[in-house]
């Protein structure tokens, strides 16, 4: 039987209709797919279903809206890589993302503040897209801080992104670029404590102190001796293992901050101190070591007067303590890891020093963990603490929110405090079992210090009273272009502050501290000073 096959031109033609066809769709669906791409990445598509405004605004009045050669920066010009696959990718995230937030999340809830933070912000911008634009780093009117500061980032590709330094470029933010300002008067709506000129000497009662010259003034609370265990224990839910094992520990009596050091208790300081150029008589007027002028605006635009005063380091900490000393002729410190912990205690034994502290079910951490949440009811700490729960990502003013049993407000949250003490995941260990430590002044010798209380960006568990952290100088002073890098002030953390504490000797009519502890806070700097 002889088979048959299709004559040659009529499967040629079935070919070319079928490739003709393919092409057509093809060409069609690629144009098609390029068109959506194109539309959904206009400006009008972004503010189409961009649930915060606030965004859009303040883009439109920043400098990226409208360059001085007349050049608009689009949203995906900055939020999404330049071109190739890695554009497509981001852009799917993105959409994806933003579609759900839109229908599915409630927007009012949405932390906005927290959404600007470097945190948030590094996430949804790129640094090729930057370079694209910013080729040239080194511009001709580029003065001598940027040119430092771009050959910093050159060498630290791997670690460093534009927006570390640029955080506000692309959208307009009216906030004062100062850097420190004359002491703003406040008066003071509040009763405070007598002033200390007004107390019979040796007599151990809280007071108020006024800085001379700036009349600035602070309170301090007396804490009287006692005993406590120091630590957590076992049970307690969201422990952490440096902070045992538990010790008892008996300190003597001091007075400690009734709040953080302010900026215009630190302003009154810088003022008098700042390092400055020689003065007529071709001599320095510093009579003690004060801090150099801050890269840019160290209080990060949140205004300054009675809130913390952060981002200087342990070194300026100490330091001020020593000005403070010596303007008043009193002698204050910074507290050790003990004192402070007996301060945030306040006579109290649990996790925090409000509520009951029944130990947590394993039922309950596990389901904690697995869903999040805090094991402490935030609504309650939030009477008394700036946490990530109520402080919109900034320091607030400090006599806003209840104080603690003893008078103090802030030992948990609004900024962390810098302690005296080295760090040593493994310090308590140190103190012996079965006996009482004598007012401990933690390790002899560290590369950190201790910084205790939390911040306002920290989440509930890490306010606890037995919650440890220490400093981390290196990271903290990452994007410092400096050579040699500031002893002064943090150009990477946002978060740590500190409070004084002035020790009590009913021998010393003027209340003077010992000289054990002091020669630890000048002699250990425990930085490259």
């Amino acid at each position: 039987m002889k088979v048959r096959f299709p004559k040659l031109s009529f499967l040629k033609s079935k070919l070319f209709i079928g490739i003709a066809i393919g092409f057509i769709l093809t060409s069609f669906s690629i144009y098609f797919f390029y068109a959506q791409v194109k539309r959904t990445s206009t400006n009008e598509y972004c503010e189409s279903c961009h649930v915060h405004p606030q965004a859009i605004k303040s883009w439109k009045e920043g400098a990226h809206y409208k360059t001085a050669s007349g050049v608009v920066t689009n949203c995906v010009d900055c939020h999404l890589p330049p071109d190739g696959w890695e554009y497509l990718i981001e852009k799917s995230k993105a959409g994806a993302r933003d579609i759900y937030s839109f229908y599915f999340t409630d927007t009012s809830l949405i932390d906005w503040e927290a959404k600007s933070s470097l945190e948030h912000a590094v996430v949804f911008t790129f640094d090729d897209s930057c370079t694209r634009c910013h080729a040239e780093l080194f511009q001709l009117e580029l003065n001598n801080k940027g040119v430092d500061a771009h050959i910093h980032y050159k060498k630290h590709l791997d670690e460093l992104f534009c927006i570390n330094c640029h955080l506000k470029t692309g959208h307009f933010h009216d906030e004062p670029d100062e850097q420190f300002i004359q002491v703003e008067e406040e008066v003071e709506e509040r009763e405070m404590a007598p002033l200390v000129s007004d107390i019979e000497p040796g007599v151990f009662v809280d007071y108020t102190e006024v800085i001379p010259g700036a009349e600035v003034k602070f309170e301090m609370v007396a804490v009287e001796s006692g005993s406590f265990l120091m630590g957590s224990p076992d049970s307690e839910a969201e422990r952490a293992e440096d902070e045992g094992p538990q010790r008892e520990v008996k300190l003597s009596s001091y007075w400690i901050g009734k709040a953080e050091v302010s900026w215009r208790e630190f302003d009154a300081y810088y003022l008098e101190t700042v390092t400055r150029e020689k003065n007529e008589l071709g001599e320095m007027s510093d009579a003690i070591t004060g801090p150099t002028p801050p890269y840019g605006s160290p209080d990060q635009g949140w205004g300054k007067r009675s809130r913390p005063a952060i981002t200087m380091s342990h070194y300026a900490a100490r330091k001020y303590c020593e000005w403070l000393s010596m303007v008043t002729g009193r002698t204050y410190r910074l507290p050790t890891e003990a004192e402070w912990e007996f301060a945030a205690r306040a006579g109290t034994e649990g996790a925090y020093f409000f509520g009951t502290d029944e130990p947590e079910s394993w039922f309950a951490g596990f389901k904690r963990r697995l869903l999040g949440g805090s094991a402490v009811d935030e609504e309650m700490l939030g009477r008394f603490a700036w946490f990530v729960f109520n402080s919109k990502r900034k320091t607030q003013a400090p006599f806003e929110n209840e104080p603690n049993p003893w008078g103090i407000h802030n030992m948990f949250g609004n900024a962390k405090e810098f302690c005296l003490d080295w760090y040593a995941p493994d310090a308590y260990g140190s103190y012996p079992a079965g006996q009482v430590t004598i007012d401990p002044k933690g390790p002899d010798s560290g590369t950190e210090h201790v910084v205790r209380g939390g911040s306002y960006r920290s989440e509930a568990g890490e306010l606890r009273a037995a919650a440890r952290d220490f400093s981390r100088h290196d990271a903290w002073l990452k994007t410092d272009p400096q050579i040699p890098k500031s002893v002064w002030w943090y150009s990477d953390n946002r978060e740590v502050g500190f409070r004084v504490i002035r020790e009590y000797e009913p021998a010393d009519t003027e209340g003077v501290a010992g000289s054990e502890i002091d020669s630890v806070e000048t002699s250990d700097l425990g930085e490259s000073d």
